[in-house]
């Protein structure tokens, strides 16, 4: 079953079309990367899911009825751009934050209190969040994002500003949410951290909804038919019109398979050429390398 479902979704500002005829599906308990470049429409369409605002036309269902504005309480938000309140003491913040999420005074403090345990913060109850520097406060931001527990989770850019050590932290707490039943929309530039942790995506650009499917699909649909083979002693230059020579360095071919050609009957050749391979692998196509491709 599906989480969200985004269904032919426009939205307009004046004259221009943020959002162009979107449509895609948010499995749940999954963890979803919402990409795109720099004024893609990626903000308007959250700000669509999290009943900020609404399409101009199109429909939007959150687990399986019209979305509205009740559902509020269930969704969680991180934006890229934070929401603390920089006079106010972090304790403070959290519990009202977390009362305006539905919460009672008594289970918000017993959750404060267990992330402050978990996160090892239990110090900072009393510090301004001014007094805190933009990694600590972005652990907060997340607290405060995640402390009633919703079923679904937004996450813009939500590990920016934070060390290796605390990205981990982050990380680990987002990948057992998911196996919590969660479901998590993760939107971010860095394809790195894309492919390390989430199992489908959509690409928005120019409010349009290019790509869209399983990471593993995708990559497969724009491969190059590459291949690296490592070897040891002399190579073999003659590919029998199987592939053509890319490169050639420190032990190392790439290859290209010509149309047709199974990369099988390829190792199959070098094997009866008594080429001694210590190596073969396919070489996919990156999402970074797609998403420039795709975007361009």
């Amino acid at each position: 079953m599906n989480i969200l479902e985004l269904n032919n979704v426009v939205k307009r500002y004046q004259q221009k079309i943020a959002v162009d005829h979107v449509s895609f599906d948010v499995p749940e308990s999954k963890i979803f990367g919402l990409l795109g470049p720099n004024g893609a429409g990626k903000t308007s369409i959250i700000r669509i899911i999290t009943a900020i605002t609404k399409a101009d036309e199109g429909s939007v269902f959150f687990s399986g009825v019209p979305l509205m504005a009740a559902h509020r309480e269930q969704i969680g938000y991180m934006p890229e751009e934070r929401g603390l309140y920089k006079k106010m003491k972090v304790g403070e913040q959290l519990l009202y934050l977390a009362r305006l999420k539905g919460l009672s005074k008594k289970d918000a403090k017993s959750r404060i209190d267990l992330w402050f345990e978990k996160f090892q913060i239990g110090d900072w109850t009393n510090k301004k969040v001014e007094e805190l520097s933009k990694g600590m406060q972005q652990k907060i931001q997340f607290i405060a994002t995640v402390i009633h527990h919703p079923k679904l989770l937004i996450l813009d850019e939500p590990f920016s500003g934070l060390d290796p050590v605390n990205a981990n932290l982050i990380r680990d707490e987002i990948l057992l949410m998911k196996q919590e039943g969660i479901s998590i929309i993760f939107s971010t530039h860095r394809m790195e951290q894309v492919e390390q942790i989430c199992e489908e995506i959509v690409l928005i650009n120019n409010g349009k909804n290019v790509l869209n499917g399983t990471v593993s699909d995708i990559k497969q649909q724009h491969k190059e038919h590459l291949f690296e083979v490592e070897y040891l002693g002399d190579t073999l230059l003659d590919f029998d019109n199987l592939a053509e020579l890319q490169s050639n360095e420190n032990g190392k071919l790439i290859v290209k398979l010509k149309e047709g050609i199974e990369s099988n009957k390829l190792l199959r050749h070098l094997l009866d050429n008594n080429l001694q391979i210590i190596g073969f692998r396919e070489i996919l196509p990156s999402l970074n390398e797609i998403f420039i491709k795709t975007v361009q």
